[in-house]
């Protein structure tokens, strides 16, 4: 009977002994080893034995990157204004040993580390500055902390600002104010709108009267050419007729003058003025200027044509052929 007990108190013990000696670390985690109280070593994951009732489990790190908030705190800016900030800070273990023994509670002291850090920084910026420059104030964040916590045996990955909050006066003033420099801009643009719009009417003002002045001075010297070229035709005209008179054919000038005495009374009778003109004009007058016309066109004829057909008796008007003239130089 005492021997069956011994036999059962020593398999007990046994049993105690093999599961205190075996070791399972799951991935992502160290555990660190004590022997009577001392850290002798690292268990990694995997499968471990150790000396039961010797040696013993003392820390569980978690060696995977892990995110930690940070709480929300208000901070005076360097220009006296009060913001809300929170964030979040994300790290990773990498000495197990320096992260359980180094410092008591790690997560408490990243937080407090953070966050006294963060009132530093954000406290020697303006509002602006704190609200425009997130990326300065989480680079400088990460430099500071990073260095802080080296000797824990962590790193610290990224820091991250996740919200700043100026309070609601402050607010509504940034509001007025972009307000006001979006209506500024509006009127500097439509400033330089109503300017370019001016400017473009006043070149093309400017170019319609340089082509309203070439095209003026094109006509004027079309009108010229035209002037002179009539000119001299007249010139010519009034030659031929002046060299035919010192030839001593005075047709020439009668010609001369029923032409002219014709257009004249042409444009008489197709003035719109009046419809019915009386003037004290004989019609002999015009009956010997066309008779001068063909004594004029019988001259210039050859000798061999036949002479033209004399008028009938009892006529009352001179006829062309005639010796008798009826014009202005009978």
């Amino acid at each position: 009977m005492t021997a069956g007990i011994f036999v059962l108190v020593l398999l007990v013990v046994a049993v105690a002994a093999l599961a205190q000696a075996v070791v399972v670390v799951k991935q992502g985690f160290e555990y660190t080893l004590e022997r009577f109280g001392r850290f002798t070593t690292t268990l990694r994951p995997g499968f471990s034995l150790i000396t039961p009732f010797v040696d013993r489990i003392g820390r569980k790190i978690n060696m995977m990157e892990q995110v930690l908030d940070i709480p929300g705190q208000e901070i005076i800016t360097k220009d006296n204004a009060i913001v809300a900030v929170d964030g979040v800070v994300f790290y990773q273990v990498l000495d197990a040993a320096k992260a359980a023994y180094e410092v008591s509670d790690l997560y408490s002291a990243i937080v407090n580390l953070t966050t006294t850090n963060l009132r530093t920084v954000m406290g020697g910026m303006d509002l602006d500055e704190t609200l425009s420059k997130r990326d300065a104030i989480n680079a400088k964040l990460l430099i500071v902390v990073d260095q802080a916590t080296h000797p824990w045996g962590i790193k610290i990955t990224r820091v991250e600002l996740k919200d700043i909050r100026p309070p609601a006066d402050i607010v509504n003033a940034m509001g007025r104010q972009m307000k006001a420099e979006r209506e500024k801009r509006a009127n500097i643009l439509e400033a330089e709108g109503s300017r370019a719009s001016a400017i473009l009417r006043a070149e093309g003002a400017k170019q319609g009267q340089i082509l309203e002045a070439e095209g003026r001075r094109e006509a004027a010297f079309r009108d010229a050419e035209a002037r002179e070229r009539a000119a001299q035709a007249e010139a010519t005209a009034t030659e031929l007729v002046s060299a035919a008179i010192a030839t001593g054919n005075p047709q020439a000038l009668n010609y001369f003058v029923a032409q002219k005495y014709v257009e004249a009374m042409t444009a008489f009778a197709t003035s719109p003025n009046a419809k019915t003109i009386f003037m004290p004009i004989e019609a002999s007058a015009l009956v010997g200027s066309l008779g001068g016309i063909g004594e004029l066109v019988k001259a210039v004829r050859p000798q061999g044509d036949a002479p033209a057909a004399p008028a009938p008796k009892g006529s009352g008007t001179p006829q062309v052929g005639q010796q008798r003239r009826i014009g202005p130089f009978e």
